[in-house]
């Protein structure tokens, strides 16, 4: 049985060999094949092209991409040779690139392109040991950093490395699968640094162990069919991306490469009908915000019979779960009851479900193909709203919940009984919820989770008092998140431990939970909650300006230009009632919960600035940047 990803990979290719692992684009953007058996020749001579670079057991190469065919290719070479990498996106800081590289001494590293490497080679006075960088794009050559490679860099392209290893494989041929077959699973894989919500940069130590444990759970809660296709659009250097790709190989299936950007996911969703999608809540959000956006432009009738569909198949969605116990239970219920209460709105929407599926939703499901069975989505909590919607529609999301330290998934919604709001242990993996006095919370009362299993990190590189300060000598990891049990052994998501808010009054606070209500609104894009220690809470909010200026011009209101929008009186006012008809006491807010203040925003978040790779808030970044904002509301 293998124990490394490498050894998964030559099992699984003996026998799919012409199967098409990665569909990759060109410059016209025109998917091209790469079969299993390419693939495993290509990493073949890939590793073989790092041996002659010095790479070998042990050495860490850095790896500075987003998704593309070339990573995963890295990726396998790299772990063959029974290294490890150390992987970033394009959207790294400089002084990030430095202090990872640094730490972790990688003297060969791959960038994806010119503006990468010039990136890197800029820090070659913080990078002493930096002896090779590769270029992932051969396009290199028309741009003029060759010129200012540093005196012992060598600049090298994929291509060049690859041929080398070709000819090194001719005069030795089992040399890399050797080196493949002295894998062991507690190898380490991988050091991913945390850009994370709290600051300081952490190294996640995962091993081979860690990620092939979870492809033999995963399994089990997600009926996974051979030969399906995956689109890709999340940077890989993310473990929960990083997870989806190495399901693949594991199942023997595609990779389409796409990009996270509305108009070329959904063109790239029907032309390659994949039946699976891993992403992110925030890029989900989006796709909501774009189909109700587009209905704003149309018939006073067609837009009428969206928003009545879209309620009937919301309500019929809540009307099953009560008939099918699939209701979340923080407090017991009475089944008996929640069957009565539901079977009449099942019973009676249901043909109403039925035209709203030939008049409105199959033309929306069109969008994601012919084949779409289910989009994964990971990387923070799935709003509530969201969730409803597409299960309104008829498109399945599975919420799944992990951390890097995780590598990731410890708990997911199970294909076959979708409870919402909440995920299952992972099998043969422990979860249990403790309070501050570190003993077990019953159902309904929240707690701090923690997690054991096979996939928990072997620690923070370099930094045994961090590994220390969350996991325990006998495998118990604090995730810091905090969560609820329900009585049927499923959990919620409720925050995280070190966002809460304490007022001055003593009132604890989740902003998460309040954040997601406020971002329903379809003129608020972000939100922030702040307030530690003030009488009252107070929010920055960042607008959707397309959607406020739609609003206005409806509303024949005067203005200059989108950029002034934001101080208009009407669209504060507009604002105003949105976050008090959203935080409110109808909606289940208790009174100290409630928005005193807000400030607007002018300009959207940006990932690396207020937002970490995963698209989350980073709040210490945000209390930075908006100090003077932030002390105008109290």
């Amino acid at each position: 049985m293998y124990q490394t990803i490498p050894q998964l990979l030559q099992h699984i290719v003996m026998g799919n060999q012409k199967v098409d692992v990665q569909l990759s684009k060109d410059d016209e953007g025109n998917f091209h094949p790469t079969t299993y058996e390419q693939l495993y020749k290509l990493v073949l001579d890939l590793a073989a092209g790092l041996h002659l670079l010095g790479v070998a057991r042990g050495s860490h190469v850095g790896l500075i991409a987003d998704n593309r065919k070339e990573w995963l290719n890295a990726d396998l070479a790299i772990l063959s040779l029974g290294a490890a990498d150390v992987p970033r996106g394009r959207d790294a800081m400089p002084y990030e690139l430095a202090f990872i590289l640094g730490v972790t001494e990688s003297k060969v590293t791959f960038a994806e392109n010119a503006d990468q490497a010039r990136k890197i080679l800029e820090l070659k006075d913080k990078l002493p040991v930096l002896s090779t960088l590769i270029l992932m794009d051969p396009r290199y050559k028309d741009e003029p950093i060759a010129e200012g490679v540093p005196e012992g860099v060598s600049l090298l392209t994929f291509e060049e490395v690859l041929a080398s290893g070709v000819a090194f494989n001719k005069k030795n041929k089992s040399f890399v699968e050797n080196e493949i077959s002295l894998g062991k699973a507690d190898d380490l894989a991988t050091i991913i640094f945390t850009s994370g919500t709290t600051g300081e940069p952490k190294g996640v130590m995962l091993s081979h162990r860690n990620f092939l444990f979870q492809l033999e759970q995963l399994p089990k809660v997600i009926d996974f069919k051979t030969g399906e296709r995956w689109l890709s659009v999340l940077p890989v250097w993310h473990s929960f991306e990083r997870i989806l790709q190495y399901v693949v190989l594991s199942q023997a299936s595609t990779i389409a490469y796409s990009k996270p950007i509305g108009k070329i996911m959904l063109v790239d969703l029907q032309r390659l009908n994949p039946s699976w999608m891993g992403s992110v809540p925030r890029i989900w959000e989006a796709v909501k915000a774009g189909v109700y956006q587009n209905v704003k432009s149309k018939s006073p009738v067609a837009r009428g019979l969206f928003h009545f569909f879209v309620w009937v198949g919301a309500t019929h969605a809540a009307a099953k779960n009560l008939v099918t116990n699939r209701v979340p239970q923080f407090s017991h219920r009475f089944y008996p009851l929640d069957f009565l209460l539901g079977i009449v709105p099942f019973l009676v929407l249901y043909p109403f479900l039925l035209l709203g599926n030939v008049l409105v939703f199959k033309n929306i499901r069109k969008k994601f193909g012919t084949n779409f069975r289910a989009g994964v989505s990971g990387g923070g909590s799935l709003p509530s709203s969201v969730d409803r919607f597409f299960k309104a529609i008829g498109i399945t999301l599975l919420d799944g919940y992990g951390l890097t330290e995780t590598a990731p998934v410890i708990g997911l919604r199970p294909i076959k009984k979708q409870v919402p709001g909440t995920v299952a242990p992972l099998p043969e993996t422990e979860i249990k919820i403790i309070d501050e006095n570190g003993k077990n919370v019953p159902p309904g009362k929240k707690g701090v989770i923690h997690a054991r299993g096979q996939q928990v990190m072997l620690g923070y590189y370099k930094r045994p008092d961090l590994t220390a300060a969350i996991l325990s000598k006998d495998g118990w990891l604090n995730t810091g998140d905090i969560g609820v049990w329900t009585h049927q052994g499923e959990y919620a998501i409720k925050g995280r431990a070190k966002d809460t808010i304490v007022l001055s009054g003593g009132e604890n606070i989740e902003p998460l939970p309040i954040e997601a209500r406020l971002r329903e609104s379809e003129y608020i894009e972000q939100a922030v909650v702040v307030g530690q220690d003030k009488k009252y809470l107070g929010a920055l909010i960042v607008p959707d300006t397309k959607a406020l200026e739609v609003y206005i011009k409806q509303n024949a209101i005067p203005y200059m230009a989108r950029f002034d929008i934001c101080e208009l009186p009407e669209v504060n006012e507009l604002l105003n009632s949105e976050i008090n008809e959203l935080i409110s006491s109808k909606n289940g807010f208790k009174s100290f919960e409630h928005i005193n203040k807000f400030t607007i925003l002018k300009t959207s978040f940006k990932i690396g600035q207020e937002l970490s790779a995963k698209q989350e808030v980073m709040r210490h970044k945000v209390q930075q940047l908006y100090k003077k904002e932030i002390d105008s509301l109290f």
